[in-house]
This record gives C-alpha cells, structure tokens and sequence, in this order.
C-alpha cells in the first residue's frame, strides 16, 4: 500500500513554499510523524512529518523545488512494520546492525524511544543542556530525564514510560533536531511507545506544482533580495528555468560586498595575542543558544532598520504620589504590587492610539498598522533578554497588567515560558532602571517600529514656578525606525507619554 506526502496548509494567505531540505532519502525506513523534510516560505519554516510508517519510495520534489498547498512531496510505501522511531540522531548508526533502541517484539523487556517534543513553531532544533539520569538508572513515567535548550526557552523532556535507562544518544552539549531521538528506555511495559500505522492514504487531491510560475522567484529568494537591497535583475537564478534560489542571493550578495570594498574587513575582529600565562588563566564557555539568538538578531535589526533615537524626560512626582496612596488598597484588592510599568504600559497605549506608526511595522513594500497593542515587556533573565507579550494591554485594568507581569516575569526567570508567549509584540518597553542605568538608547525588536527605554528616577535641580525644586526625574528615550516614523510622530509619541506620566489623570480621562 502506498501514502502519499502532500505539502500541508502553510499559513493564512500563503500559497507556496520552496523545498529546503530532504531529511530521508528513497529507500530509508521511516516511522508515523518522523520529519521527513523541510519547507521554507516567506516567513517561517514548515515541517513535514510521515503520515505513516514504511519505506520511502519516490520523492516527487527535489531541493529547491516551489510547490503549491497538497502539492504532492512524495510517497511511502508501507513495508513490514520495521520502521521505528529513528531519526537524525541515528544517521551516523550502520544500516546494516539493527538499532539498539529498536522494540522488542517478543514481550518482556520492551524498549521505548525517548524522542524530542514539539519545540514550537518554525524551532527544528535544540541543544541538550543537562541530563538528571545516567545510563542504568531506573525512571519512573513522566520523570523528568533531561532539558533541552532552544533558541528562546528550555524545554522539559519526561519519560514516556517506566523502566531503566539503556541509552543515550544525545550527550550534553549535542544539538539534536525535532523529532530527534535522545535515549532508550528498556523494561518498560511499552505502553508509550505506539507503532501506529495510517489507516488509510489521505483522499487523492489535484498535486499544485507552481504550474505557470515556474519562473517566479523562490519566496525566500525574494525576501533574502529585500534584506539585501538587490533586484532580481543583478542575481544569476541557478533553479529551474532560471528561478533564482536563496543560495544565488547569498552569492550575489556577496560578490557586490566583495566588488564594492577588495579588501574587507572580517565579521568579527581577531583575538589580540594572548601569552601563555594569561591563556591558563582564562574560561572559555560557548555561547547559548539564547546568547547567539540575542546578538544575531540585535544586529540584524541594526543592519536593517534605519534606526533613530529620540529623548526626554518626565516629572515621575504624581505617578509616586498616586502610587504611595493606593499601593497597599490595590495590593489587599488585587493581590498584585502597584509596580511603574502598568503606568508606563497605559501611557504607551494611550500614546500609540495617536502616533500609530510606532505601532505599525514594515512588510516588504506595505505598511501593516495595528489596530490593537500587543506590549512587549524586556526581562533580564540568568540566561539572557526575553521579552513576553501582554496581548491586547490596551484593553487591560491596571491590576491585569501587574499580574501578567508578575507572573510572566516569574516564569521567564524560571525558563518556563513557552515560544507563543513571545511572539506577535507590536510595541516594547525596556526597563534599564532597574539596573541603575541613567541613560541608554535601546535596540529595535524587530519588526517592531518603536521601543521605549526606562532609566533610573533620580533626584534632580528642576525649576517649578520661577523656583528650584528637587524633584524626581525619569529620562526616557524612544527609539524608533526612521523609515516608517518621522521625527515628528517620535517626538509626538514621547511628549504624550510625558504628559500622561506627569498627570496620570489624563489616561482616566483619555486626553
């Protein structure tokens, strides 16, 4: 019997995607829900597991390849029942031993694979930072065995069952793909191990193969030629009649660096030398995951956005004073502190109902406004910035918003949020205060518009009146992307905000 692998639904108004990578090849066992390979649309990468188990058969289309939605990817021919779950983290096992981790099929002593969860949308994969068990140690079900570590979030592996721990695959440090396999549990009972097969190929459906578009650009192409400020006139397509690909951009990309500056300098600047009595004294550590996650992407929003920053400052005297007079009622009402941030979070909402642009962000020629906040709020954590979202604070009371910060600050500290929780912000608040910085202009969070920068309150000199009062003063700076904000909406945005935190009676009156 034979399956068929279509390409699955790729998101709202997406049509089609182009074939990244093959992760099988004609011939190799595959088992239900293994990865078989990985398409790249405009905006995030889809996996397509197997539908059921068996042999891979014909794969209909190669790397590079555009395909439509139910396209069809290839074909599974359903052999004898011996596909386990292997996966990416076999590929270096012989074909011709029978893998450690495969399932006894005569009764006791059944062993089940310990395979890698969903990490969350367009993750394919994550690093292995610590394991709780050592190989021959007994576990009981849902037992946590070891952590994982993505780009954004740890992620808890537990075993799938009882029994003792006969393998790991995947040592500490490792970087194992989605659906990658990390251990072997053997005298389990089995029970969480399913060797499912598909009851029935999916209805036959017309396969959508690009058809007349067999000369349009690959979608990663063209957002790669956006990023790069190229026309497709000036990149050499390598695909299919004439279809240029990703890797042609990059190439192109290239050789104009290379042309426009013969001597360039390299990415980073070479280590100074070091003697060897300094070198004995030195650490290195690799970088995590989530450290080279923030600096690719800071830099990146640096070498896109035409990025600006505008300053002021606020009187922080009747916010303290309202503050001082309802913290302990709001506190025994709600069971939440009154913190600064739901003040700065409802002044930020209220200004960007006027200045809508900073609530906006850039898609290729188009400007997408948001009629709705999704507040992204900067938390310092042990292993670096994440930013959680309050979506829809505009909408929020005061004590809404202190508790999911409360509790979404807490759960980011712990390493607990999941991936959708900070993903969709169109606006963020970066609290450097708390550290004691006076002032700093923050980085854009891409593709958002604006971020606005917290400093430390700090008594100053002020002129009140024709008289020189010490008052509690709060620097804010605002940075912005030049090319969808102009400096009288930034400035207007920071002004409204003043405002706002200097008569808090204003956001209750929505002036």
């Amino acid at each position: 019997m034979t399956t068929e692998v279509r390409v699955p639904t790729l998101g709202e108004s997406v049509t089609e995607a182009t074939v990244a990578t093959w992760f099988k090849k004609p011939g190799d066992a595959v088992a239900v829900d293994e990865m078989l390979c990985e398409l790249e649309t405009d905006k995030v990468t889809v996996e397509v597991p197997a539908p059921a188990a068996g042999v891979m058969g014909e794969i209909v289309a190669a790397e590079g390849d555009t395909v439509g939605v139910d396209a069809l990817l290839a074909t599974i021919t359903e052999g004898e029942g011996k596909a386990t779950g292997d996966s990416g983290a076999d590929k270096a096992e012989s074909k011709s031993e029978a893998p450690k981790s495969e399932p006894s099929g005569e009764g006791g002593g059944a062993q089940v694979d310990v395979m890698v969860p969903t990490l969350g949308e367009s993750v394919t994969e994550a690093t292995v930072s610590t394991w709780f068990k050592k190989v021959g140690d007994t576990v009981a079900q849902d037992e946590m065995l070891c952590e994982l570590e993505t780009d954004k979030v740890s992620v808890e592996v537990p075993a799938p069952t009882s029994g003792t721990l006969a393998e790991i695959l995947a040592n500490e440090g490792d970087t194992v793909q989605a659906s990658g396999k990390l251990a072997v549990i053997s005298g389990g009972d089995g029970a969480a191990a399913p060797a499912a097969k598909a009851e029935e190929a999916p209805a036959a459906a017309p396969a959508a193969s690009g058809g007349g578009k067999d000369v349009e650009d690959a979608p990663s192409a063209k957002k790669a030629m956006a990023e790069a400020g190229l026309s497709s006139d000036q990149v050499e397509g390598t695909g299919r009649d004439g279809r240029v690909m990703k890797e042609d951009v990059a190439k192109a990309a290239a050789a104009a660096s290379s042309a426009a500056a013969p001597a360039p300098a390299p990415a980073a600047a070479p280590r100074a030398p070091v003697s060897a009595d300094d070198a004995q004294r030195e650490e290195r550590v690799k970088m995590t995951r989530l450290r080279q996650t923030i600096a690719r992407r800071l830099k990146d929003s640096q070498n896109t956005a035409a990025m600006l920053t505008t300053y002021n400052e606020v009187d922080m005297t009747e916010v303290m004073a309202l503050r001082n007079a309802y913290k302990d009622e709001f506190q025994k009402k709600h069971g939440v502190k009154l913190g600064f941030m739901s003040f700065f979070t409802k002044a930020c909402c209220h200004a960007l109902k006027e200045v809508p642009e900073v609530n906006a962000e850039i898609d290729g020629t188009d400007i997408v406004y948001k009629n709705f906040v999704h507040m992204g709020i900067a938390t310092g954590t042990p292993t670096g910035l994440v930013v959680p979202v309050l979506r829809d604070a505009d909408s929020m009371s005061f004590a809404e918003i202190e508790k999911q910060i409360a509790e979404k600050g807490a759960r980011a500290r712990d390493g607990k949020l999941s991936m959708a929780e900070m993903q969709g912000g169109t606006f963020t608040i970066s609290n450097g205060g708390v550290y004691g910085s006076l002032m700093s202009s923050p980085i854009l969070n891409p593709p958002q518009s604006g971020i606005l920068g917290m400093h430390k309150i700090q008594q100053r000199p002020m002129v009140v009146n024709g008289e020189i009062k010490a008052r509690p003063m709060m620097y804010l700076a605002l940075s912005y992307d030049h090319r969808i904000v102009d400096g009288k909406g930034a400035v207007t945005f920071l002004v409204r905000v003043k405002d706002a935190l200097e008569d808090p009676r204003r956001l209750l009156m929505d002036l």
